[in-house]
């Protein structure tokens, strides 16, 4: 029996292994380092119940864990990925659903990832030059 995310890569070739694996942690540091979709307290048979993430708000957190691992090079990094988009996102998310790695909720949609930000913008502003007196 194969990884999943092998069946992933033969099946889908638009995305590297890094991209699933960078998605995967975006998830985890927007619950562990942005408190999103975590519990706040509640608990279900003495477990956290787990909040769901939106689209938007998985690709915020991409765009943040991006710049924080890869600073100036976070685009050209993703790009290398295969990730040129926040679709892409969506995309990488959608196949991880698919082979049962991630879980969506009743309202989700593919296009929920549509058009969050502008990745040709999105990680330059972060950066700008400064001159010294």
């Amino acid at each position: 029996m194969k990884h999943p995310i092998i069946e992933l890569l033969e099946r889908d070739d638009r995305y590297k292994v890094e991209a699933y694996e960078f998605v995967r942690e975006s998830l985890a540091y927007a619950q562990d380092k942005l408190g999103l979709g975590e519990s706040h307290g509640e608990e279900t048979d003495g477990e956290p119940v787990q909040r769901h993430l939106t689209g938007q708000q998985l690709c915020d957190a991409s765009r943040q864990y991006a710049l924080e691992q890869f600073g100036m090079m976070a685009r050209v990094v993703l790009n290398n990925w295969g990730i040129y988009s926040t679709s892409d996102l969506g995309e990488v998310v959608y196949n991880l659903i698919s082979v049962d790695l991630m879980k969506r909720s009743k309202s989700d949609k593919r296009e929920d990832f549509d058009d969050v930000f502008d990745f040709s913008t999105a990680f330059e502003s972060e950066f700008q030059i400064s001159q010294s007196e």
